[in-house]
């Protein structure tokens, strides 16, 4: 097998391309087939902040920035723009874009896409949290105006999608609705600017693309594929079988004990790379009594003390060794080092000290314990069901009683999210942040007071000093100022135990040498179809 791998350093994060000299029949069709461990959530761009979900958006509708795969950003939507003043950006629009029906694109569907996503129920309204208005110049050029001065807008227009204002209203699909799966228009559908149309999506199925004949920048793309099929096998053993036997060509997570079978075979290989994704456990800190406790008008996870015990009760180097098989980083900040903001002295965890932990709950009132329901994916993180069972009888072991609640992703997001009114306990949850910036998952988990934020803090952790600095870091330019005041929330969210960080996961992609020629592989996990090539 003949492979060059390529590694860059952006933003401390690696990136692998890796390209393969089988050679197959020029004139078949190049047919990508490619699994993961669950379904997107769906397909409304402006709903559903989820990392899967987000990619498939790229695929099917442009921005006005897009992010390279060396994480670099590229004009995509806008050919050009500039900083008129320090709250306004004004954007040149690419002439000539058609969406996939044949409408053009312009300036009102720029302002309608802000509109829309700005929409509270809206969880990819926080890319959008400091913006005032988006302004109509002409019909090519539009002015975003922001609330002050924003260090990090231009990070966060790689997740502002842009709709056909026409198509979104005749199919009366304005609201946004966020919830998982094809249950609304929006969600069901789509029409975008981007290089690949959608044929089908059948929920739980499959997803069916092709590449969109009149894409703006179709020269310059590097895919060659005429269809791409994704579809969802949760399944570890027969997502590798899948691979192995040729009827995929991709296939992520690998398992972390198939790596080495996938890389000794003559047809596979396996991918590995860092990714900036953090996973990490919540606690309901909001309801005055906890779900798990009715009639009691308690809620232990108010009490620092117990936030505290169930820390010590984990045994984070367990995990990595048993259940992640060293394939994992432990970690004591919500964010990866690659994420700016990221302090490295802080990043230590509390030391697993189930004695400890006992005698915290029992100074809390609770030397018995008490009941929760563990909410936890089965098919969204690598080892995310292993992890979760491995941490049952840790728990256990100082008290809690627990009832597992393990399931499909879309069920878990919707249970312990939005739709559900935050309907957890006790949950996990991985994150990376969009715009690599510590802004992101302190809006998103650390804070829930203000537009865009709150999005994913399912437990509605709140410290006043924190939603305070959230505004503050927002419009700060000075770059060591910034980085002080992201420190300081750091530190009140440790001392506190706002969550419990866990690690970030190593990724692991199998793929057929025979059949794939290049694909990148990048630190948020994903496959952007427009950076894949087939013998």
């Amino acid at each position: 097998m003949n492979f060059r791998s390529l590694m860059f350093g952006v933003a401390a994060a690696s990136l692998v391309a890796l390209s393969f000299g089988a050679t197959t029949d020029a004139k078949a069709e190049k047919v990508f087939r490619y699994a993961t461990t669950g379904d997107i959530l769906g397909l409304d761009p402006q709903a559903n902040n989820e990392g899967p979900t987000n990619t498939m958006k790229g695929n099917l509708y442009g921005r006005l920035v897009h992010r390279k795969p060396d994480l670099s950003l590229d004009p995509d939507l806008a050919k050009s723009w500039e900083q008129i003043d320090e709250v306004t950006w004004r954007f040149h629009l690419r002439d000539g874009v058609t969406f996939h029906n044949g409408n053009a694109f312009n300036a009102d569907d720029v302002v309608y896409s802000f509109t829309r996503q700005k929409q509270e129920s809206s969880s990819m309204a926080f890319v959008l949290a400091t913006v005032e208005a988006v302004n109509k110049v002409d019909d090519m050029t539009v002015d975003m105006i922001t609330k002050g001065p924003d260090p990090i807008l231009m990070l966060n227009m790689p997740n502002f999608y842009i709709v056909d204002k026409e198509w979104v209203e005749a199919n009366n699909g304005f609201e946004v609705i966020d919830v998982s799966g094809s249950t609304n228009f929006m969600n069901a559908n789509a029409n975008g600017t981007g290089p690949f149309k959608l044929v089908e999506w059948v929920q739980d199925n499959r997803i069916v693309l092709v590449p969109f004949e009149n894409y703006w920048n179709k020269a310059n793309i590097e895919s060659n594929i005429d269809k791409a099929i994704f579809t969802p096998i949760p399944n570890d053993a027969t997502r590798v079988a899948a691979l192995l036997s040729g009827e995929i060509d991709l296939m992520y997570p690998v398992p972390l004990q198939d790596i080495k079978r996938l890389q000794a075979e003559p047809n596979t290989d396996a991918m590995e790379g860092p990714e900036l994704r953090t996973i990490f456990f919540g606690f309901d800190q909001h309801r005055d009594e906890l779900l798990d406790m009715p009639g009691s008008g308690k809620n232990p996870f108010k009490d620092v003390r117990v936030r505290q015990a169930f820390f010590h009760a984990i045994d984070i180097e367990a995990i990595k060794r048993v259940v992640m098989r060293g394939a994992s980083k432990p970690t004591g900040l919500m964010i990866a080092n690659g994420i700016n903001g990221f302090q490295d002295d802080m990043n230590g965890r509390l030391a697993h000290d189930p004695e400890k932990a006992k005698s915290l709950l029992k100074e809390a009132g609770y030397p018995d314990g008490f009941p929760i329901t563990f909410d936890c994916p089965n098919d969204r993180y690598v080892n995310d069901e292993a992890i979760c069972t491995s941490v049952v009888p840790m728990l256990e072991r100082i008290g809690i009683k627990i009832t597992p609640n393990f399931q499909t992703k879309s069920l878990h997001f919707n249970k312990i999210g939005k739709p559900q009114d935050y309907n957890t306990s006790f949950y996990m949850l991985g994150w990376t942040p969009g715009s690599y910036d510590a802004l992101n998952p302190l809006m998103q988990l650390m804070s829930i007071n203000g537009d865009g934020r709150g999005t994913w803090n399912s437990g509605r952790y709140s410290n006043t000093r924190i939603e305070e600095l959230v505004g503050l870091i927002s419009v700060e330019m000075d770059s060591d100022k910034r980085n002080e005041m992201i420190r300081e929330a750091f530190q009140i969210h440790q001392d506190e135990v706002g969550h419990i960080p866990l690690h970030q996961q190593a990724l692991a992609w199998g793929l057929r040498t025979d059949t794939v020629k290049k694909v990148w592989q990048r630190p948020f996990n994903d496959v952007d179809l427009r950076y894949v090539t087939m013998n």
